[in-house]
């Protein structure tokens, strides 16, 4: 039987790509947005598409209910909208801190919410959460950023054990630098909260706001999003998924290291990692 899947923040980098790749796997996917010419754009793709931003219960229960009136059925959700918030951790205002909760954590929490209950009547059903590096690897300036993706790193290990059992399997997908408009979205947010000029971290930012400009890699190791895609749609038709799919090198060797190392030696290598990016 073909597979349903809703899939948020398409509009491009590693959810579009995972879009099309499930399309050519004889998934149906439906895809979502937050802004309505991105609709469009897929619509006239071939895409099941509809606007959901999910900061909005109410269009979150839509989309839901969206995909199940035409399709019948809901197989995989994959939470892959968000966004990342730079800056310092005393630069960051309360404001900004609960925007970065409500897209990352809040907003896929009700995501989760609304389609683990189609799941628990059909018994079966796949989560995909995209998570992050810095999801259990904290380093300097992301401060609100980190904290999301360890919220969703608690999420989806409370909710695998919850659902233990039930045919519902809870994974999360854990990128390293992958080549997105991550960092161009970065950028409008971190110019919209952060008080370069009057923080002590001035410098670093002047660094941080070079990098966030800079078209192309910034990183070592940098993979395509549609080479993340390949593992989400991996994760997706596993048999017996894992908890965990790190993506890229830097991601499997800090799990590791997280394991084995001092965290003193630990914090020191996060440093370095982000070393051209600020004092």
């Amino acid at each position: 039987m073909q597979k349903t899947i809703l899939i948020t923040g398409c509009s491009s980098g590693i959810g579009y790509a995972t879009a099309q790749l499930l399309r050519q796997d004889n998934w149906r996917v439906y895809t979502s947005c937050r802004r309505a010419e991105d609709v469009e754009r897929l619509r006239a793709e071939g895409f099941h598409s509809l606007q959901l931003d999910i900061t909005s219960d109410e269009q979150i229960h839509t989309a839901i209910e969206t995909v199940i009136t035409e399709f019948g059925r809901l197989d995989a959700l994959f939470c892959n909208a968000g966004y990342g918030q730079t800056g310092a951790a005393e630069d960051i205002s309360r404001a900004a801190l609960q925007e970065q909760f409500n897209t990352n954590v809040f907003g896929t929490w009700q995501c989760i919410n609304a389609a683990i209950k189609i799941f628990r009547h059909q018994q079966h059903g796949r989560i995909l959460v995209n998570s992050s590096i810095l999801g259990y690897a904290a380093m300097p300036w992301r401060s609100a950023y980190v904290s999301s993706k360890f919220a969703l790193e608690g999420l989806c290990d409370t909710l695998r054990q919850e659902t233990h059992a039930s045919g519902i399997h809870i994974s999360l997908l854990e990128p390293g630098p992958i080549a997105t408009r991550f960092r161009p979205n970065a950028l409008v947010k971190f110019k919209q909260y952060i008080d370069v000029e009057n923080s002590v971290h001035r410098a670093a930012y002047q660094a941080q706001l070079n990098r966030l400009q800079t078209a192309g890699a910034v990183a070592p190791f940098t993979l395509t999003a549609e080479q993340c895609a390949s593992v989400c749609v991996r994760a997706l038709n596993a048999r017996k998924p894992k908890a965990r799919y790190p993506v890229t090198v830097p991601a499997h060797l800090f799990w590791y290291l997280k394991k084995l190392l001092p965290i003193s030696w630990l914090d020191w290598l996060c440093r370095i990692a982000v070393s051209k990016q600020g004092k």
